[in-house]
């Protein structure tokens, strides 16, 4: 297989869809898919023990009102997803994609120590408040909150070089140019997302409740510890994976395509497309396969016409180009993302302290963490993915023709027109529960409401079927689109998507916060819950997503999907016998 290093290989009398002749590797596929897959269910376990009750520690620990500690999860949340740009540049560019993810692995693990230090030595916390008294509880200093912080960030420094390439290595084990392997990466996508939530599941309710009812020493102790042996299985399997070169700059690359089209602006393109100018070893690159040109964009095909000059920054080869082109037509589908990743950070803030003021008492003995909410949203999404690919492709194909059942940007819009569903109906739910606490007189006081936890189900279900839909789908979208080259950096628009989400969460947040208290008013967002308008604000995030669904269905419409992924799916159409 192209790309591959140091690999053993069996001859094979096929040839694949280039009329290549087909060696069959002893290394990638499923077997090697298993050590990542492992990895990433002990990984998720740990962040999601760290991010699901995080807001909860700020508030209960580091005494923190409910805008600030709901802005700094989502600013955490946010440079958490956003380090992975930097990370899917200096795998693509320089130190590879398994190299990357291993030194990033070992950030992530101080990050998580020096994290569970912060909770646990005294020295490093705040001391348990000292009566029922609010203003009994002592503020954290400034060198707690910098050692608990700098936990935090370190953390997210390390996630930026993992998020963007464990995937992507998972991801490389199969060949697009096999329909055999190609068949293999369609699920493979949904059993990854079912690997992620699997490990959400545990951190949402084992770890939760540790940390609620045990103690956070324990709570991020055991993280700790999971996410250690996560890497040891992961290097454990290098032997089985293959591995993929890097190939430069993405973004010089990309840089120098449009320096060299603006240009030569005047310069005509001629009509006959093979005048271009293409390097001649280009398919012999490893990792590398030739692109024709596209009438897309057609602007930058300047940057490949001839002239005299031969510098990099004045021409371009055809594939260059055309790398260049499936970047810039992802840009618009990735903005279309940001408001539903507003959404989904509503699950970890907002929907978490609604819990706080319901009763979660589930027996005598147990009462559920509000944070466990979350596992309603991983058990839903979870049951979907089977659905979707076990029972809904199959049905799908028949009436479609196409393998996938529906179309990656079908599956997104799905997924955005439930978060208008769910928002709707959360700004409906929390105006049943500010009727009831007004009812029992507990507006003022901000007490407990005489209502179950179990009236918020409703959005925690639809968002794990939204999920089911859009993350997946975000995800193979923005790998399976990018070029060959850039997988990494295409990877890593999935989580600049959730980065800018959290970010721009916070800042809504902050700004309807400020906007609603002005002339007088009380505001829509207060630390007591009973008397702020959190109906109104997530009627409001309802509004915002359906104007922005209906700029995702304009640029959808216009988008086209890069040539070569459509012609190994239809020799995979072929191999499926639709």
């Amino acid at each position: 297989m192209e790309g591959e290093e140091n690999g053993d290989y069996t001859k094979d009398g096929t040839v694949d869809l280039r009329g290549y002749p087909v060696r069959r590797s002893k290394r990638g596929g499923w077997t090697a898919c298993s050590f990542v897959v492992v990895y990433e269910v002990l990984e998720r376990m740990t962040y999601c023990g760290i991010s699901s009750n995080l807001v909860l520690y700020l508030t209960r620990k580091l005494h923190q009102g409910t805008v600030t500690a709901s802005n700094n999860v989502t600013y955490w949340n946010g440079a958490v997803w956003m380090t992975p740009v930097i990370g899917a540049y200096i795998a693509d560019a320089h130190l590879t994609r398994y190299w990357t993810f291993l030194i990033a692995s070992f950030i992530y693990l101080v990050g998580m120590c020096l994290l569970t230090a912060s909770v646990s030595v005294p020295g490093l916390r705040p001391p348990p408040c000292t009566g029922p008294n609010p203003t009994s509880c002592r503020t954290p200093t400034t060198s707690e909150l910098a050692v608990f912080f700098t936990a935090l960030y370190t953390l997210a420094i390390g996630t930026g070089g993992t998020k963007p390439n464990i995937s992507t290595i998972g991801a490389d084990q199969f060949d697009d140019f096999s329909p055999k392997e190609k068949a293999q990466k369609i699920s493979f996508f949904n059993w990854w997302m079912f690997s992620i939530f699997s490990g959400v599941l545990f951190g949402n309710t084992v770890i939760v409740y540790l940390q609620d009812n045990v103690g956070w020493p324990l709570g991020y102790g055991i993280p700790t510890a999971g996410l250690a042996l996560a890497i040891i299985v992961f290097v454990i399997g290098t032997p089985f994976y293959r591995h993929k070169k890097p190939h430069g700059s993405p973004f010089t690359r990309m840089a120098r395509v449009i320096v060299a089209a603006s240009r030569k602006s005047r310069v005509p393109i001629p009509e006959n497309t093979g005048e271009l100018y293409e390097l001649e070893d280009v398919c012999n690159t490893k990792g590398k396969f030739k692109l024709e040109s596209t009438p897309a964009l057609r602007f930058l095909n300047k940057a490949c016409v001839k002239t005299n000059s031969k510098s990099p920054w004045m021409l371009c080869s055809v594939t260059e180009v055309e790398e260049t082109k499936q970047i810039l037509k992802m840009l618009p589908i990735l903005i279309s993302t940001f408001i539903p990743s507003v959404m989904i950070a509503q699950t970890n803030t907002l929907f978490i302290k609604q819990g706080v003021t319901l009763d979660g008492r589930m027996s005598s003995h147990f009462k559920l963490p509000p944070a466990s909410l979350s596992t309603f949203v991983t058990l839903t999404l979870l049951t979907c993915l089977l659905v979707y690919d076990r029972v809904f492709v199959k049905i799908a194909r028949k009436w479609t023709k196409n393998p996938r059942g529906i179309t990656l940007l079908q599956r997104l819009g799905i997924g955005f027109s439930l978060h208008i569903i769910i928002m709707a109906v959360a700004s409906v739910t929390e105006r049943y529960r500010l009727n009831m606490a007004k009812k029992y007189g507990l507006v003022e006081s901000g007490g407990q409401v005489p209502l179950t936890i179990f009236i918020l189900l409703p959005q925690f279900i639809l968002m794990g079927v939204a999920d089911a839909c859009s993350e997946v789908a975000k995800l193979e979208f923005f790998y399976d689109q990018a070029p060959e080259s850039m997988k990494s950096l295409g990877t890593s628009f999935y989580s600049t998507s959730m980065g800018i989400g959290s970010i721009l969460s916070s800042f809504i947040l902050s700004g309807v916060a400020r906007v609603t208290r002005s002339n007088s008013h009380k505001g829509w967002i207060l630390n007591n819950l009973n008397a702020s308008r959190l109906d109104l604000y997530f009627a409001f995030l309802a509004v915002l997503s359906f104007l922005n669904f209906i700029a995702f269905l304009v640029i959808a419409r216009w988008y086209r999907y890069k040539v070569e992924v459509s012609d190994s799916m239809e020799a995979l159409k072929e191999k499926l016998e639709i």
